[in-house]
């Protein structure tokens, strides 16, 4: 890191990477990068306001024993690339998100006015905007990457320096010399888990958050279902049976793997899923652990609705709002599409009972959002028969080179026929950000 004449009080700058441009980046791995420059690590110092946590070397490695893992160089390229103001854009944009976060927010507003925030990832600081707007106390808005600075002066420009605090270091890293009431964060990535910076909120939770303190969101699912999908497989590989009346077919094992080795971030609807959706992982953001993060297995069994082509499993996730005593009594509530109804797009963003949890989904019926969903397609298509089961298990594991890596391990069987197929996400896997 090179310090830079035009910053002053010991706030220094990521230095500039070079190759692939910010906005190559955005376009192939928004979401994948997006959280973490959330938990970067600042050098000492005060800049305009903006607030960087001071340790000696000796205190910062004592903290990361206790707290977390340290800050490594894949942590601080993943934050560096997240410095770039598409990336923050995108999110905000996203209008479904965004929108559904304010009214969680005015919603638990008697949980927020005059009590003390922590906004995990604050990114440009619009939550802990929406936090201050809601009357809190004091938000401390945290964040590693270098959009803190950003933040810090969005905060000035409201007027409410008085209010949000901006913190530029990881959770791990920053110093908050008191309990706090809320944690915010947006920290959902692909596949829900993908990213890991859900361990940032629950670092924050166990070093600052009161007994009985609201989390926002406060608890997540992840599912899974087989899709069929023809169109996307037509446009992808049997494009190359016949182009311009010219065979091209030897193309089609190199077209296979490009288009399907790795995990695709697209849009499906619900006429893709064949059968009711499955529950890959819970998460109660009040008692979930750092351990049962590195590891989620859960094994699956489908029966298929109709007859048709099974081209691989897509993965959605949902998020509640729920106040501590409501998660309590409703935490693991199964989403609308786990009911006796037809996947038909009845899945809504509030439960039928205005007294339940807000909810933020992506799931295919619902409005779409950034996350889109995520698909693992196979090279192959498996022609099933209605009511034909399809069996098997996933594993979903951080990373032993990288935890912001997620490793994927699908094993399916269906009609006598077995398969397993291996997966890695990582930053420029196929995020199609398409719709």
């Amino acid at each position: 890191m090179n310090s830079s004449p035009a910053y002053s009080n010991g706030y220094h700058p990521q230095q500039q990477q070079h190759g692939m441009s910010q906005r190559d980046k955005v376009r192939r791995g928004t979401r994948a990068r997006s959280r973490e420059l959330r938990e970067s690590f600042g050098s000492g110092g005060n800049f305009g306001g903006l607030r960087v946590s001071e340790h000696n070397k000796q205190q910062q490695q004592q903290q990361q024993q206790q707290q977390g893992a340290p800050c490594t160089d894949f942590d601080m390229a993943y934050f560096h690339s997240y410095a770039h103001v598409g990336i923050h854009e995108e999110m905000i944009k996203d209008r479904v998100r965004t929108e559904t976060y304010r009214t969680a927010i005015m919603q638990h507003q008697s949980s927020i006015a005059g009590k003390v925030v922590v906004d995990v990832g604050c990114g440009t600081g619009i939550l802990s905007i929406f936090c201050a707007q809601a009357g809190a106390k004091r938000v401390y808005a945290v964040d590693a990457s270098d959009i803190a600075v950003q933040a810090n002066e969005v905060v000035k420009a409201n007027n409410l320096s008085e209010t949000i605090i901006v913190l530029h270091g990881r959770v791990e890293d920053v110093d908050i010399d008191e309990e706090v009431d809320v944690i915010i964060s947006e920290w959902m990535g692909y596949m829900l888990l993908y990213e890991s910076m859900l361990g940032s909120v629950i670092t924050a939770r166990d070093r600052w958050l009161k007994p009985g303190g609201l989390i926002l969101p406060s608890s997540a699912t992840l599912y899974m279902a087989p899709i069929t999908h023809s169109d996307r497989y037509s446009e992808s590989i049997d494009f190359w049976r016949n182009v311009y009346g010219i065979d091209m077919s030897a193309m089609l094992p190199l077209a296979k793997q490009c288009a399907f080795e790795e995990p695709c971030v697209e849009t499906i609807v619900g006429e893709n899923v064949l059968t009711w959706p499955h529950v890959v992982k819970q998460v109660d953001c009040h008692t979930i652990t750092l351990h049962e993060l590195e590891s989620v297995t859960t094994n699956y069994k489908f029966k298929s609705m109709m007859r048709a082509p099974l081209h691989g499993f897509a993965f959605w996730f949902d998020v509640e709002f729920s106040g501590p005593a409501l998660a309590a009594t409703n935490n693991h509530a199964p989403s609308a599409l786990i009911s006796n109804h037809p996947v038909d797009g009845q899945q809504r963003k509030k439960r039928a009972n205005p007294n339940e949890a807000l909810v933020l989904s992506t799931a295919p019926e619902d409005p779409p959002t950034h996350w889109q969903q995520t698909v693992l397609y196979f090279y192959d298509p498996i022609e099933v028969e209605q009511d034909q089961l399809i069996e098997g298990s996933v594993t979903l594991s951080q990373s032993k080179e990288n935890r912001r890596f997620m490793n994927i391990h699908l094993e399916y069987a269906s009609g006598g026929r077995s398969f397993v197929k291996e997966s890695v996400m990582r930053p420029g896997f196929s995020a199609e950000l398409s719709g």
